[in-house]
């Protein structure tokens, strides 16, 4: 059964997953502050949120990059100021710029992980304080890119990794303040940052992925949702990305001879 939580704090909220995410609790009940970098962005989906809980309160935006820590700090004050403490904070920032590895540059690294871990990072670290006292759920984002690594993600990989490190660490500290630690890790799914992706994909990228379904941002919200605040660590929607997880786990042969082959390495 799923959780109705009362109020949500979604980093990354103005688009694709995040977005998708921030819509169904809505639409359960649920008062969402959205964080995102892009104000016209930001405010696009504010008013798709609105519009379908027609009530002010239901959805507040906050521009910051969420990779800035003070600036982050300053919003998630003044979210609490408006809303008060939210019982599920939600990490969904994030994006890749798929590459061979020798095209990505130092300051690109730096900037996928500023953009996938850091603005975790810095929200947990401000937010735990706050969440002690009466306990949450945090769900931190990764990817199947993170249980699996992947060809031209070599600095995505390496970030989404590091999340589900990350977590699993804060997970066991979290427990004794009663709260949640979970990772979302979706597929390949129909978003914006998805169509930026596949300009600059390597071919190997698209030919080891070519057979697997593309899920719908709905879709991945879904799952999340129903999955959300329970003793489920890793939250890996689809058919897809659940058999390739499975595969990686107990047939790490077979999945290196499925990348090679389609390759054709």
């Amino acid at each position: 059964m799923t959780k109705i939580h009362h109020s949500a704090f979604i980093v990354g909220g103005s688009s694709g997953i995040g977005l998708a995410i921030a819509k169904q609790l809505v639409s359960l009940g649920t008062q969402v502050c959205i964080f995102a970098r892009n104000k016209h962005t930001l405010d696009v989906a504010q008013k798709e949120i609105l519009s379908i809980v027609p009530d002010k309160k239901s959805c507040t935006a906050f521009e910051v990059d969420a990779a800035n820590y003070d600036d982050l700090k300053l919003c998630f004050d003044k979210a609490i100021t408006m809303q008060g403490i939210p019982d599920l904070l939600i990490n969904c920032a994030g994006g890749a710029i798929p590459d061979y590895f020798l095209n990505i540059s130092a300051a690109q690294m730096q900037r996928t992980f500023h953009a996938n871990f850091q603005t975790a990072w810095n929200a947990c670290h401000i937010m735990i304080p706050h969440l002690k006292i009466s306990g949450a759920t945090i769900l931190n984002t990764s990817s199947v890119g993170g249980l699996i690594g992947v060809f031209g993600y070599t600095d995505y990989s390496a970030a989404k990794f590091a999340i589900i490190g990350f977590s699993e660490a804060l997970r066991q500290e979290m427990m004794k303040y009663n709260i949640r630690v979970q990772v979302l890790c979706p597929p390949d799914t129909d978003t914006p940052g998805f169509e930026n992706e596949n300009k600059t994909k390597p071919i190997e990228t698209k030919m080891i992925s070519a057979s697997a379904k593309l899920l719908t941002s709905e879709m991945v919200a879904d799952e999340c949702i129903r999955k959300l605040s329970s003793k489920q660590f890793l939250i890996i929607p689809g058919f897809d990305g659940k058999l390739s997880w499975w595969l990686k786990r107990h047939f790490p042969t077979f999945v290196d001879w499925a990348i090679k082959k389609s390759i054709k390495v």
